[in-house]
């Protein structure tokens, strides 16, 4: 009987779970659908991007084709004027709307992690990957610090070889995860990306140099740089991460803005300190490769030598060429900020001086010196009393005018 009762309450419990698996069903059909309406509101989407990116190529187009043949008037500049603010936020806005759409991988990730789409939709999760991409850098660059001055204490090839191969793994993942970043709307870009993929090159031309008397007269110097160079990335990884939150918060900078281990144009507040580590670094690459220039003489020399000057010349010409635009370019901008306020600050005074010279032409009316005359008669300051030289005169030597006899009679 018990064995009955057992046997009845199995079956309710499997006919409930039917019910649900059909509930389930239900749900995933339903899903199914939504997904497919997804990607085809998707494709809408991007096809109506590029339909709106090629029709404002045309009309700055023909907008530029209208400037230069045509005697404009003020009127027409500022239409024109008018037109080409409406085109670049028409732009920033389709790049805003972009970012919640799938992109297309870039050729690099194609190579290396074939067509998967590694668009992250979800605005919480790519900023959740950033913050990973920051611990990361942080993390390996602690690491890489403490490997360096072990291999300035110790001399083991063992030690070496873990170093440089940490190296070469940790630019190559660098370089995947900022590609990723791209994808999601980073403006990581120019120097900085190819600074990181000439770095990983650079590390496996290390980690398959043979051990020799010229790795040995390079070995200190270049441990020595990579612990000045993890102090001077940690340092900017501190101090960009709480410029970087300021800069959010006031809106000045987007939510995918990474750390680099260079100077940007938005670190100039703050950051400026920064110059003569970074400066003494880039140096430190020109030595490097003078020292592996010079190495290029000796009779043990291998191929590994050349190629790495050339590569760490390139390193100190891109990041100092880089930097320096940086500041010609903010120092540029001060000086057309500077001269567009004392040009504002000029018009200002030219229009108040006017407006002076305006008010002492006219005579001014002496009811208006009284506030409550004023207010009950609604007097304009600007009313103007009419004006003969008799009457000025009059009043200078203290008789009364015509008007004033003309009231007492």
């Amino acid at each position: 009987m018990s064995l009955s009762v057992d046997v009845d309450e199995l079956e309710k419990d499997w006919t409930e779970l039917s019910d649900e698996y059909r509930s389930l069903e239900a749900a995933n059909q339903q899903y199914q659908e939504l997904h497919e309406r997804l990607e085809e509101m998707q494709e809408k989407c991007t096809k109506q991007i590029q339909h709106q990116r090629y029709r404002m190529r045309q009309i700055s187009k023909n907008l530029k084709t209208y400037m230069t043949q045509e005697k404009l008037t003020p009127e027409d500049r500022d239409k024109v004027t008018q037109l080409e603010k409406s085109i670049m936020k028409r732009k920033a806005q389709i790049h805003e709307i972009e970012q919640g759409l799938p992109q297309q991988n870039s050729q690099y990730l194609k190579i290396i992690l074939g067509d998967v789409n590694v668009s992250i939709l979800n605005r919480n999760d790519k900023i959740r990957y950033k913050d990973e991409y920051e611990k990361f850098k942080l993390i390996l660059n602690v690491i890489g610090l403490l490997l360096s001055f072990l291999n300035i204490v110790f001399n083991y090839r063992a030690l070496e070889l873990v170093f440089l191969f940490l190296l070469v793994w940790y630019y190559c993942t660098l370089t995947i995860r900022e590609s990723i970043l791209k994808v999601n709307g980073s403006r990581i870009k120019g120097w900085w990306r190819l600074h990181h993929f000439i770095s990983t090159v650079c590390a496996g031309v290390l980690l398959v140099w043979p051990q020799g008397e010229p790795w040995q007269l390079f070995r200190s110097q270049f441990m020595y740089f990579n612990v000045y160079i993890s102090l001077v990335q940690y340092m900017q990884f501190r101090y960009q991460k709480g410029v970087l939150y300021r800069l959010k918060a006031l809106g000045e900078r987007h939510n995918m803005d990474i750390t680099i281990e260079g100077f940007h144009s938005w670190m100039w507040r703050g950051l400026k300190f920064l110059f003569p580590f970074l400066f003494v670094g880039y140096l430190f690459q020109f030595y490097n490769a003078w020292t592996l220039y010079r190495l290029t003489q000796h009779p043990d020399a291998t191929w590994q030598i050349p190629v790495l000057s050339i590569l760490f010349l390139i390193l100190f010409v891109g990041n100092s060429f880089t930097t320096l635009m940086v500041i010609l370019q903010k120092q540029t901008e001060r000086t057309e900020n500077r001269y567009r306020l004392m040009s504002l600050i000029a018009s200002k005074r030219q229009k108040t001086t006017v407006r002076v010279n305006t008010k002492e032409t006219r005579l001014p009316n002496p009811l208006c010196c009284f506030p409550a005359f004023r207010c009950a008669l609604m007097v304009p300051l600007s009313f103007q009393q009419p004006t003969n030289e008799g009457a000025e005169a009059a009043t200078a030597k203290g008789e009364p005018t015509a008007v004033e006899s003309e009231k007492t009679k």
